[in-house]
């Protein structure tokens, strides 16, 4: 009798339980979590992306575009020369070839600065040099050097008229110990009643002085600004002026 009870007693419970399952709702979607994991963590939850639109805080514009320079290229402003910074030419000395010789002016600077330039044709002289060959692995050989005389000079001196203190002494010739510059421009910018001498040996040369009219001249009128004037660079630059001389050149021979 017990045992029958029993059993009786173990089918109800089943039937419950069958039908406490069968009545179980299904889970709800969970918007905040996941249970399938991902790749680096399986299994692990990871929050679901949220569904709620973000607050438009910003205006998309198209982007500013600013403007580029040509890398090595850029703009140069013009600069507006006036005639009042024109320097007239107040002398040019003679043209010739001498083997010594010397010239002076007198100019009483009132308006520095003042502006020399010269330009000159040095003699040349060739001489030979017997030197050891290493390029050829032994023996000698002659080098003929084809170069600016020695005693080829010219010298541009300013000094003060009164007391002969120099103000500036230069020119051409290796000689002397000047640079070997064909064209060059001098500036002088001391205010004294001048002395200027051009000295030269074995050298054709040709010197002019410029100045400015106004604060020098009284009368400024004397000057054609186009043909007597022109405007100066306030930091002179050396080069050489191709196709006055012969250029010096060694030439080796057996």
């Amino acid at each position: 009798m017990k045992e029958k009870l029993a059993r009786i007693v173990c089918c109800i419970t089943i039937i419950l339980l069958v039908a406490a399952t069968g009545c179980v709702a299904p889970p709800k979607d969970n918007k905040t979590s996941s249970t399938t994991g991902n790749f680096f963590n399986p299994g692990k939850t990871t929050p679901a992306p949220d569904a709620t639109a973000t607050p438009n805080y910003v205006t998309e514009v198209t982007p500013f575009v600013a403007a580029t320079s040509v890398s090595g290229y850029h703009t140069i402003p013009i600069t507006t020369q006036i005639p009042e910074d024109k320097y007239c030419r107040i002398y040019t000395s003679p043209k010739n070839t001498s083997e010594y010789s010397t010239t002076a002016i007198a100019f009483d600077l009132r308006s520095p600065p003042m502006y020399i330039n010269y330009t000159v044709k040095p003699s040349n002289v060739t001489i030979k040099k017997v030197v050891d060959s290493k390029l050829t692995g032994g023996g000698t050989q002659v080098l003929t050097i084809d170069t600016y005389s020695p005693v080829s000079w010219f010298e541009v001196t300013v000094r003060s008229k009164s007391t002969g203190e120099i103000y500036l002494q230069d020119g051409f010739g290796t000689g002397k110990g000047y640079t070997t510059y064909l064209n060059r421009t001098l500036k002088v910018l001391k205010r004294d009643d001048m002395q200027i001498e051009f000295k030269r040996n074995n050298i054709t040369a040709t010197a002019m002085v410029w100045v400015k009219p106004s604060g020098n001249f009284n009368d400024t009128t004397q000057f054609n600004m186009t043909t007597d004037c022109a405007y100066f660079d306030p930091n002179p630059r050396d080069f050489v002026q191709v196709g006055t001389t012969a250029t010096p050149r060694p030439t080796w021979s057996g």
